[in-house]
């Protein structure tokens, strides 16, 4: 059975920082590249980061560059995304997901990807 499991969610007060972690579990997880997204209430999915496979590189969405880390640990099969400098707005459910592919580009947040997890909320006060 695959599964992606999130957590490392939480209350947090703003400019505080969390590690999410993603579990994968049911697939080879060394073949496939992993992006977090999230989703506040009343919006729409956005896309937080992505790391490849093969090379371990990243890339942000500008609203997180400079504040959150994606880094992966193969021998694991964990995914963890840093969130430091936490903000009002960074309030959503974080969620990740994973596509097979070993380079990444710039379109990742457009990939299909083929599994996802149910997601950790992070909730973050002024």
């Amino acid at each position: 059975e695959v599964q992606l499991v999130e957590s490392g969610g939480g209350l947090v007060q703003a400019g505080g920082s969390l590690r999410l972690s993603c579990a994968a579990s049911g697939f080879t997880f060394d073949d496939y590249a992993i992006a977090w997204f999230r989703q506040a209430p009343g919006k729409e999915r956005e896309g937080i980061g992505c790391i490849a496979s093969s090379d371990g590189r990243t890339l942000y969405a500008d609203s997180v560059k400079g504040r959150f880390t994606i880094s992966r640990d193969n021998a694991k099969n964990t995914v963890y995304l840093q969130l430091n400098s936490l903000k009002p707005e960074d309030t959503a459910v974080y969620y990740c997901a994973a596509v097979i592919r070993s380079a990444i580009g710039t379109a990742w947040h457009k990939y299909e990807y083929h599994y996802r997890g149910q997601g950790t909320q992070v909730t973050v006060s002024s």
